[in-house]
């Protein structure tokens, strides 16, 4: 079954890059509406199978419900996977978020999404706050599937699957890299604002650091506090630390700019213009990149099978999107496609 997944999500990949045209994030404050995508093909009746011209009445209706804001830079990505699926499997998609994360206002809009009876409900899950709602969505028959963080909770939820990466794995092969660069004492720059796929983060290179006798101290900041610099190389030198692991790309340029001019390994997780010019300069030793754009993708193209056909791979498993490393030897591919919102 693994290698069957493992296939099939190669191809979806191959094929959404081929097929899009040109053209966990920070935060920022902007009023969205939603937005729904309506397939071309619908509106003449050209289907897989059915005669162009042909009359249909398939209204399939996917509900995406997202913590971060499709504004930022990762959102932006992955709402851009979203819409790429609804147009080339033809179907509906309503896309939410809050302006500012709030867990009652995400609940709220889980309910209303479940109120609108989507046929599949996506949904990500940055913390155990929301379970009770996902649960409501998973009683009222609406075959539901998490995206980004929560590889470590969708399970009990019951959900068909996990769209994600694996965040404990992802902190353990990014500290194994910083380890083979030198490091025995990695500091893990962790956001203000509590997320357990960050946590995870943390855990998994503290494994790795204990696996070669180091350690992983770990400091909260607000990323987008203009201090935080400064709050990053105070710590840095508190600690004695000789590497350090951002867990997003706003703080892992405030890591860069708070020790310009030393030398010491630092990675960064996600994906960013800033961030990709850094690692092809050779300021980042590399950048986690866990795939935002098959974490929107992926999930509307499976619940679309299953809603007309039946068909779900891999049900009640996670479906890794990461982590994948960019590093100076890629990263003028990686810019090419953050240009077009795909990396």
């Amino acid at each position: 079954m693994r290698r069957i997944v493992v296939a099939l999500l190669a191809a979806l990949a191959v094929a959404a890059a081929a097929l899009v045209a040109a053209g966990c994030g920070t935060k920022t404050t902007v009023d969205e509406g939603p937005v729904t995508v309506e397939g071309g093909p619908a509106q003449t009746g050209e289907r897989p199978g059915i005669a162009p011209g042909a009359p249909t009445t398939d209204s399939t209706r996917i509900a995406v419900v997202t913590h971060g804001q499709a504004s930022s830079a990762f959102w932006a990505i992955v709402r851009n996977g979203v819409e790429a699926a609804g147009r080339q499997m033809d179907v509906l998609v309503t896309y939410r978020a809050p302006d500012v994360y709030s867990l009652d206002h995400m609940v709220t809009l889980i309910d209303q999404a479940v109120a609108s009876k989507p046929d599949g409900l996506v949904v990500s899950l940055p913390e155990e706050g929301l379970a009770p709602a996902i649960r409501r969505a998973v009683r009222a028959g609406i075959p539901t599937v998490t995206i980004n963080s929560g590889s470590d909770m969708y399970a009990k939820l019951g959900v068909l699957a996990h769209v994600g990466q694996p965040e404990d794995r992802a902190g353990l092969k990014a500290g194994q890299r910083l380890a083979r660069a030198g490091a025995r004492r990695v500091l893990c720059v962790n956001l203000l604002i509590r997320n357990q796929g960050l946590d995870a983060r943390c855990a998994g290179l503290v494994r790795a650091m204990r696996a070669v006798g180091g350690r992983a101290p770990m400091i909260r900041v607000d990323d987008l506090d203009p201090g935080a610099p400064q709050r990053i190389a105070k710590a840095v030198d508190e600690t004695k630390a000789d590497g350090v692991l951002a867990l997003n790309g706003t703080s892992g340029l405030a890591t860069l700019k708070g020790l310009k001019g030393r030398t010491l390994p630092i990675g960064s997780f996600d994906l960013g213009p800033d961030i990709l010019q850094a690692v092809r300069q050779g300021r980042l030793a590399f950048a986690v990149d866990q795939q935002a754009y098959l974490q929107g993708y992926l999930p509307v193209v499976f619940l679309a099978e299953r809603a007309r056909y039946g068909l779900f791979p891999a049900q009640g498993d996670v479906i890794p999107t990461g982590p994948n490393f960019v590093t100076k030897a890629n990263a003028a591919q990686a810019i090419k496609l953050a240009e077009r919102s795909i990396r």
